[in-house]
């Protein structure tokens, strides 16, 4: 035992010894000791990987300009270069215990009671780090990390999982990558980017990247793999489900248009994660990957769970108004001319003076506002927004997003009321938030105080006692065990299950 044993009696430890199931935490960011990971991949692929390794990490923000970030650049020069304000001071340091926690496995593997958690889901800060490296490198850089990362996991296994990154850059990548992280290094959860940024290539094809580099960081769009790709990621989904493996993303937006301050940090994060999410969740959506793939589980994390409640009311109401059936009441072909010439004889005579219009071209001239006025309307399958979602029913849109995704609500998060509010939610439902501390970043400069933290919003009436059991443990483990029925075989959370709810949860796929 080391000399903080003692500090097991925390806040979260009082509220997590009155509580009759598990806690699982779907949210704990790592750090690493650096030389032991750079020790790592120098053996693993040279000090030539090393230095992909710092360039990554250096070029992850993208918040340099003319090769100066925004720290070295005076305010001219950040306004001239609309130069992005980036992160500052992100990881806890006052609280040098929790410091040295998050990146000793061995100490944080001890002061998982101080905490109050039986299991915590792990996210090293660098694990997608390889995503900015190469294409020669990319996949060696990405396997050498999470090859790192599972090694040093390994033995703390009962309480502990490290996630594996992988890259969505092409789905052969993506598959090669998930594969050897699960058959070979053992690991079972997925983290991966919600979208992946491509150039244009009517503006590449123009202006080549070798040629005018700063184009591309303009001209380009974002691939949310889902809805609109080049590629086809279906491969990759299956092989997901295949392979029992829940797929998590902590995807943001800071740098989108409305997230763009090059003055306040604030301004550009707040909410962030939620959009970013939010556009990922979408195109899974729209494309039809959650009708395709029904048992794939996808959790967004650090975002909160209102814009998932949010977004299915809305799918909901505009499903009523935009299905094939809906979409009736605004087609033009329906559009009575006889009714209408006679409705502007009745009432148009003060502004149809001076103009004698046939009932033909009164219907056209009407009919042709901004929203109508295209060379030709839709057919076919362009009339259906809804159609590649097979959504035929409300209770299809339920299915599609309710069952399919999980969202990850950090401990004194309030909206999280939204998820649980089966009242407002279409067909009663409430949303599958789970609990994501993010202890390790600077939301939380106290590992002990989260789960405390959650357990205010039930003192407060936000969420009601069943609700909280749901976010720290039932949609936790619905989450996991849905995707794969024993990912928590051999661990504390099977030690301490209730028989009734082992019994329970993964017998049906329930959205209600």
């Amino acid at each position: 035992m080391t000399k903080y044993s003692k500090l097991k009696s925390s806040p979260s430890a009082a509220v997590r010894a009155n509580l009759d199931y598990p806690v699982i935490d779907t949210d704990v960011h790592t750090n690493d000791f650096t030389p032991a990971l750079e020790d790592y991949i120098a053996h693993y692929g040279g000090v030539k990987l090393v230095d992909e390794l710092r360039k990554a990490e250096s070029s992850r923000l993208n918040t340099k300009s003319e090769g100066k970030d925004w720290y070295e650049q005076t305010p001219e020069e950040r306004q001239y270069n609309r130069t992005l304000r980036s992160p500052w001071w992100a990881r806890v340091t006052r609280n040098t215990l929790d410091l040295a926690t998050y990146t000793l496995p061995a100490l944080l593997y001890e002061r998982q009671a101080e905490q109050g958690s039986d299991y915590s889901v792990l996210f090293p800060n660098n694990a997608l780090a390889a995503a900015g490296a190469s294409k020669e490198n990319r996949q060696l850089l990405q396997r050498a990390i999470n090859h790192y990362h599972a090694d040093i996991y390994r033995k703390y296994s009962d309480r502990l999982t490290v996630v594996a990154g992988i890259p969505m850059t092409t789905p052969q990548e993506a598959i090669e990558e998930l594969e050897f992280a699960v058959k070979t290094l053992g690991l079972k959860v997925a983290n991966i980017p919600g979208g992946v940024k491509r150039p244009i290539r009517a503006i590449a094809d123009k202006y080549p990247a070798d040629q005018f580099p700063e184009i591309g960081k303009y001209a380009s769009y974002i691939d949310f793999f889902g809805l609109d790709s080049e590629y086809d990621y279906d491969p990759f989904w299956a092989k997901a489900v295949e392979l029992g493996v829940p797929l998590t993303t902590h995807y943001g937006s800071q740098g989108w248009t409305g997230r763009s301050s090059i003055s306040n940090y604030m301004n550009n994060h707040i909410g962030h994660f939620a959009d970013g999410s939010q556009a990922f969740a979408k195109a899974l959506f729209f494309g039809g990957v959650t009708r395709r793939f029904p048992q794939l589980r996808v959790g967004m994390l650090e975002g909160g769970a209102d814009w998932g409640a949010h977004v299915y009311i809305h799918l909901v109401d505009r499903f009523s108004k935009r299905s094939l059936e809906g979409l009736q009441n605004y087609n033009p072909d329906l559009a009575n001319p006889d009714e209408l010439f006679e409705l502007f004889e009745k009432y148009g005579g003060d502004i149809t003076q001076g103009h004698s219009l046939s009932k033909e071209e009164l219907t056209k001239s009407v009919l042709g506002s901004s929203f109508n006025r295209h060379s030709r309307s839709p057919i076919g399958s362009e009339l259906e927004d809804f159609g590649a979602a097979g959504i035929k029913t409300i209770e299809d849109i339920r299915d599609a997003w309710v069952n399919s995704f999980f969202f990850g609500s950090e401990s004194d998060d309030r909206t999280i009321g939204a998820a649980f509010n089966d009242k407002a939610n279409p067909l009663g439902v409430k949303l599958n938030a789970i609990y994501s501390s993010d202890v390790g970043h600077w939301d939380v400069p106290d590992l002990t105080a989260p789960l405390a933290e959650s357990w205010d919003l039930v003192r407060e009436g936000v969420i009601s006692e069943d609700d909280f059991k749901a976010y720290v443990f039932g949609n936790p483990y619905k989450f996991y065990t849905q995707a794969n029925p024993d990912f928590f075989k051999g661990t504390a959370v099977e030690s301490q299950l209730p028989k009734t709810e082992s019994q329970v949860e993964n017998k049906t796929l329930v959205a209600v």
